[in-house]
């Protein structure tokens, strides 16, 4: 069984609509595939259907932000209940500084480069979390930079003169506001050095405290020491390890299923999740 749990659409800053992101996770071979677009349940619904129509289960979820000593650190949450206040909150709030965040990169991006904010809403179209993403892509098409990459390495980069933070729940307390939420929290590619700062060793104790089910163990940006590492880390603490893409379209070089999950760390999701995995 080929699984593949993380995944964008341009509910976020995927290139995809929700049921693109499952129709390419059909053509790729997946049998399961996860929507975890950043901090939004807003594609469920359209996956859902899509998954139906192509015969894949279909997990539903969302790529939480927090942050821990400083660091932007990311959550996937599984299975939870959309509705539920404790996490909706959260998420409504963060979408909220995402985008005044958003709104203060452009204006201070305008002094030196061509770039409006209408470029970026152009570019962000229907999506309900309008964020950097979009700002690379508005660059992008004004000829700015080649591609993403380029302007998340120059213009967009955490340490750049155009950096402007944005609040994000304390990890700890996002941990237990998706356990709050019945959803299944599962730390997203926490060995990405080359990103920015990771967390230490300790963090993950903390984070295991309050309810952290899980490590996402093989990601790209994942080198083989940090994999080792953070393989190490969730034996010690018994937490599940998954693999996954971040698939985000054209977005990124990401492929779906050049990393997967095993069949068992799925069921145990599963049997933790408020909300059933759909299909199958």
């Amino acid at each position: 069984m080929r699984i593949d749990l993380h995944t964008h659409s341009t509910a976020s800053d995927g290139t995809d609509a929700p049921a693109g992101v499952v129709a390419a996770a059909a053509a790729a071979g997946l049998d399961v595939v996860a929507l975890t677009d950043h901090d939004t349940t807003a594609g469920w619904d359209e996956a859902a259907d899509a998954a139906a129509a192509h015969g894949l289960r279909l997990v539903r979820g969302t790529e939480v932000s927090a942050r821990s000593s400083g660091i932007s650190i990311h959550l996937l949450s599984y299975l939870q209940d959309p509705t539920h206040p404790a996490l909706v909150t959260e998420l409504e709030r963060t979408r909220r500084a995402r985008l005044h965040r958003a709104e203060a990169i452009v204006e201070l991006l305008a002094a030196d480069v061509p770039i409006t904010w209408q470029d970026v809403l152009d570019q962000a179209a229907d999506a309900v979390v309008v964020g950097r993403p979009h700002i690379a892509d508005a660059l992008v098409e004004r000829g700015v930079v080649p591609d993403r990459d380029a302007a998340f390495a120059h213009l967009l980069r955490a340490d750049g003169p155009y950096h402007v933070p944005h609040y994000a729940p304390a990890a700890a307390a996002a941990v237990r506001a998706i356990r709050a939420a019945g959803g299944v929290p599962v730390f997203a590619h926490p060995g990405a050095d080359a990103r920015g700062r990771v967390v230490p060793d300790a963090v993950f104790d903390e984070l295991a405290a309050a309810g952290l089910a899980g490590v996402e163990v093989d990601h790209r940006d994942h080198s083989p020491a940090q994999r080792e590492r953070l393989a190490a880390i969730a034996g010690r603490l018994g937490l599940l390890v998954t693999g996954s893409s971040d698939y985000h379209g054209s977005g990124k070089a990401n492929r779906l299923g050049e990393n997967l999950t095993g069949p068992h760390v799925l069921a145990a999701i599963e049997e933790q999740g408020r909300v059933p995995v759909l299909g199958g």
